[in-house]
């Protein structure tokens, strides 16, 4: 899976969590990018994220993750 393809699923994941068609995610997106995102908010994107993906993040790696990037970074490791 190329990093463009991982990015087009964080997209649809983002969107479909935050129902808004116009986020768009890139490698260095925050939680202070995105109006919604707070720490309820947070586990529901990483529990849609592991099922999108087909993973289970550690909750090390999920405290690691300072922006979609490095998210991105996990599942480039993994597929």
């Amino acid at each position: 899976m190329t990093r463009e393809e991982i990015f087009e699923g964080l997209n649809e994941v983002f969107q479909d969590v935050f129902d808004d068609e116009t986020i768009v995610v890139e490698e260095n997106t925050t939680a202070e990018d995105i109006e919604d995102w707070d720490s309820l908010e947070h586990i529901n994107l990483i529990v849609a994220v592991e099922r999108h993906f087909g993973m289970k993040f550690s909750m090390g790696e999920v405290t690691g993750m300072k922006n979609v990037g490095a998210m991105a970074d996990l599942i480039a490791e993994r597929v």
